[in-house]
């Protein structure tokens, strides 16, 4: 399976070294010296020879970037790591995207209450958007309202707290 991991951002020297934007929440894993990644929608291949941080930024190496013209001729491209689809996240209780979108979220009490459509990285925390029989829910995605996901069951648990899952809101009803 296809990941984005990456953008190439400006060449950094003279050498071909450049500056990625990372697109992924394991850069050691998928940066690794001898990893391959392919150029988005092309037939490009770079192999990471060397990566460093400089200043909060992951400087690359790629062996075929031999200077700084190659390096800058490659600016916004896209990086494709192969993934196998069983693969997991090395970190216990952390989970890729395509794993977690269209899984069925039910509540607690097992009531269904829709589907993971997608996940948004926000500042702040990853929110599920799940769509419910009233239109798509933005449900932030912590222990606290996702208690349990259930890959193999192909489902996750949400907790029903008012006006996350529908509209109502139990203060009305004193």
């Amino acid at each position: 399976m296809d990941t984005l991991v990456g953008v190439i951002g400006r060449a950094h020297g003279v050498h071909g070294e450049v500056a990625v934007e990372l697109r992924t929440d394991e850069p050691d894993r998928r940066f690794a010296p001898g990893q391959i990644l392919r150029e988005e929608g092309g037939t490009r291949l770079f192999t990471v020879r060397s990566v460093r941080d400089h200043s909060g930024r992951l400087l690359v190496r790629f062996a075929e970037l031999l200077d700084r013209t190659g390096a800058e001729a490659v600016r916004g491209t896209l990086l494709i790591a192969a993934v196998e689809p069983d693969e997991r996240p090395a970190e216990p209780g952390t989970f890729y995207d395509r794993q977690l979108i269209g899984l069925r979220a039910t509540t607690p009490n097992g009531a269904e209450v829709g589907s993971v459509r997608s996940v948004l990285h926000l500042p702040a925390q990853d929110v599920l958007e799940i769509e419910t029989a009233a239109g798509p829910r933005l449900v932030p995605f912590v222990e606290a309202l996702v208690p349990d996901v259930d890959l193999e069951a192909g489902r996750l648990t949400v907790v029903d707290v008012a006006g996350l899952l529908d509209d109502r809101d139990d203060a009305d009803e004193d």
